[in-house]
């Protein structure tokens, strides 16, 4: 038997999972839409029906607050610390201790991130 043949089958199962869930709600799932419901969702934002076209003192539309940007950003950063440290953990064995010291340096250079967004208040959602 092939090697890729359990993988092969693993992925069709998922696949086959996923499209039968989405086939079943869709048929016996609530069909009750309303006004809010069809509105597009913006973060927690009221959407406002024009862009802004003149600067603060247009009625027509608001600006994003800095705020939402912030926390996206702070999310991709913390985000990628853990995709780097998923393949250490699985090699850590074989990096020895350069891998040790390597990655407590990250580790370091990423809590002093996190202490300095503390301490500025970017974690509070005030």
């Amino acid at each position: 038997m092939n090697i890729e043949v359990p993988t092969l089958v693993l992925g069709a199962v998922a696949a086959a999972f996923g499209l039968f869930s989405v086939g079943l709600a869709a048929l016996i799932g609530p069909r009750r839409y309303n006004r809010a419901k069809l509105e597009p969702y913006e973060c927690g934002i009221e959407p406002t029906p024009h862009a802004v076209a003149g600067g603060p003192e247009n009625a027509a539309g608001q600006r994003f607050p800095v705020k939402y940007y912030l926390t996206a950003m702070l999310f991709i950063i913390f985000d990628i610390e853990i995709v780097f440290l998923y393949p250490w953990a699985v090699h850590f064995d074989s990096l020895g201790v350069f891998g040790l010291v390597a990655m407590a340096l990250f580790i370091f250079n990423v809590s002093v991130a996190y202490a300095y967004e503390w301490k500025r208040g970017g974690l509070s959602w005030d």
